[in-house]
């Protein structure tokens, strides 16, 4: 299959702008157009492999000082001073205060991984100063946010101070009711603010109007790691170690951009983390039969993280707090059970709505080649479950997927979008018809009437048309370079390597291998994934492709005939051997 630049004409030539597209079995694969001389350039200058260096000029890092700059981020280069955090200080002096009076504090968190290792790092950061504190995390049946019943109740237990952690940039009703109750509220959140703030004693967000903090991406985790990490320079004390592995873990499983600061921090606490896990850590490691010497930030996305996340969407996600604060073994061991049993429970409903949903569009309830968004609601889907699903649901389908848990009338959502289509902006634009939203471009959540869902989603059909062109409403792959089989080497590894830790806005490299052909019949594993060998240039790889049963059938036929393959290159560590090998996204034949 020939790569095509759109407008239909042939061309493997990178001698200007462009993009080269090809259709594959299941992604539109589309690769930029780059100058190979100046690919050759950066390799030489920088001592990188021909294939990395095409994945740093594609994503526009042209010149050996922003390479450099890349690859070897520091804290003095990339990391602002907290004090630059609008109100920061203002939080850091009551926060102060409040511990010297002895006053009750009272942290108030979120369900999610980013809410759960904020309310830790706060927990960790403040009990060795002699903190008189305790948290809250809500259930999902009981909403997001901190709400006026919560301040109410707070106020009768005698808190004098509420620190929210990864929310309350919206919580106007419940700021009225502290203040009112004479409780004072400090908000750490980084979700995007309206134009209107809550009446807090603080707002700590890099996010808000005038906020002169430079870095706007922070997770959550990340706003309170610079509150805690202020304290400690004002109090001229060194953080535990402990809490750049919440850090690191936090940024990761919110998904937010792995660019400077984050970028830095995800690097330094894995750095701190692969030398000496917590046991949290370890008894997650061993969960995911993950027992290795060197974790990335694939492995904490995929599979430490879920756990964590899993007991924020089927059950208390205070528990998750307690696992990760804990100095007692016998309960990390014990909640990390617990943690396995509920992660497995959450594989199961999400493979149950997918198929569910999967069977809407077989049937033509859902018409995927004429509708620009997916919509589907059900009583019978748990709210904390929805979002990864809808997540699949827009990488299989390359569209906006809006979710919804029906009960007593409303429609709670969770929304995953593609990079053309804010989601955050379009929901802003019709919040007369919604109850309450929040979230980022690319997820959120919204509640709305039943009644108003057939509304809603013309509204955003109407929306899509004005901003997303016909083409990216399909599912995608965006290919960083080409690279040849006997480039598959420890050198390339290496280098790639480098370019980590992968996440949002730094994908991991994406790669064309040209004309293979297999030399063995493909293999179906569980009936699932499937195995085969490839060939060219004098030189053998396996290539795993993970949930993609229909391309045995494909590679049966194909045999004896070369194809084009899409993947990602691997690292197989197996007792002290290394083998590269490729995981396979597509091919094209």
């Amino acid at each position: 299959m020939e790569l095509q630049k759109s407008k239909h004409k042939q061309s493997h030539q990178n001698t200007g702008p462009g993009v080269l597209i090809t259709q594959g079995q299941k992604y539109v694969w589309r690769m930029k157009e780059i100058d190979n001389v100046l690919v050759q350039q950066v390799a030489q200058q920088n001592n990188l492999s021909f294939p990395v260096a095409q994945t740093l000029v594609k994503r526009d890092f042209l010149t050996s000082e922003q390479i450099q700059d890349f690859l070897f981020c520091s804290k003095e280069k990339d990391v602002p001073p907290a004090q630059k955090m609008k109100n920061i200080n203002a939080a850091v002096e009551r926060i102060l205060q409040s511990i010297e009076n002895k006053e009750k504090i009272l942290i108030f968190g979120d369900y999610d991984v980013d809410g759960i290792t904020s309310t830790s790092l706060l927990l960790i950061g403040l009990l060795p100063l002699g903190a008189n504190i305790n948290y809250f995390l809500p259930m999902r049946k009981d909403g997001y946010g901190l709400s006026s019943d919560a301040v109410q109740k707070a106020a009768a237990a005698g808190y004098k101070l509420i620190i929210t952690v990864d929310n309350g940039i919206t919580a106007f009703e419940a700021a009225k009711t502290a203040r009112n109750l004479g409780i004072d509220l400090v908000i750490t959140d980084h979700h995007q603010p309206l134009v209107d703030l809550p009446d807090a004693l603080a707002i700590v967000n890099p996010n808000q109007h005038d906020c002169e903090y430079p870095y706007k991406e922070l997770a959550g985790v990340g706003v309170t790691f610079k509150l805690v990490s202020l304290i400690y320079e004002v109090k001229n004390l060194q953080l535990p170690d402990k809490i750049y592995e919440l850090l690191m873990l936090g940024t990761i499983a919110d998904v937010t951009p792995l660019t400077g600061e984050s970028r830095y921090w995800v690097k330094y606490g894995l750095g701190k983390t692969n030398k000496q896990q917590s046991t949290a850590f370890t008894v997650l490691a061993s969960n995911s039969n993950l027992i290795k010497k060197n974790y990335n930030s694939l492995d904490i996305g995929f599979m430490i993280a879920p756990q964590i996340n899993a007991l924020g969407r089927l059950s208390d996600p205070r528990q998750a707090v307690r696992f990760l604060v804990s100095a007692d073994t016998n309960e990390v061991s014990r909640i990390g059970q617990v943690l396995k049993e509920v992660n497995e429970e959450r594989k199961k409903i999400d493979r149950q709505i997918y198929e569910e949903i999967e069977y809407l569009i077989f049937s033509k309830k859902i018409d995927i080649q004429k509708e620009n968004i997916i919509v589907a609601a059900s009583g019978n889907w748990p709210a904390g479950i929805i979002g990864l699903v809808a997540g699949k649901l827009t990488q299989n389908y390359g569209k906006p997927t809006f979710l919804f848990h029906l009960n007593k009338g409303i429609a709670a959502g969770s929304c995953r979008s593609i990079p053309e289509f804010n989601l955050f902006q379009a929901l802003e634009k019709f919040q007369d018809i919604l109850i309450s939203f929040g979230g980022h471009t690319m997820a959120a959540g919204l509640k709305i009437k039943q009644e108003k869902l057939a509304l809603f989603k013309e509204k955003l059909e109407e929306e899509i048309l004005l901003h997303v062109a016909a083409e990216d409403l399909a599912p995608k792959l965006d290919i960083d370079g080409f690279v040849q089989l006997p480039e598959l080497n420890k050198k390339l590894l290496y280098d790639l390597e480098q370019l980590e830790p992968f996440g949002n806005q730094n994908p991991q490299p994406l790669f064309l291998v040209k004309n293979v052909t297999q030399l063995q019949t493909p293999q179906l594993l569980k009936d699932l994934h499937v195995k085969c060998t490839i060939f060219a240039d004098g030189v053998i790889k396996p290539v795993i492709f993970f949930n993609r049963p229909e391309l045995y059938n494909v590679l049966q036929n194909q045999k004896d005939k070369p194809f084009d393959l899409v993947g990602y290159v691997i690292k197989n560590e197996w007792e002290g051997n290394i083998q590269i090998e490729m995981q396979g996204m597509d091919i094209a034949v």
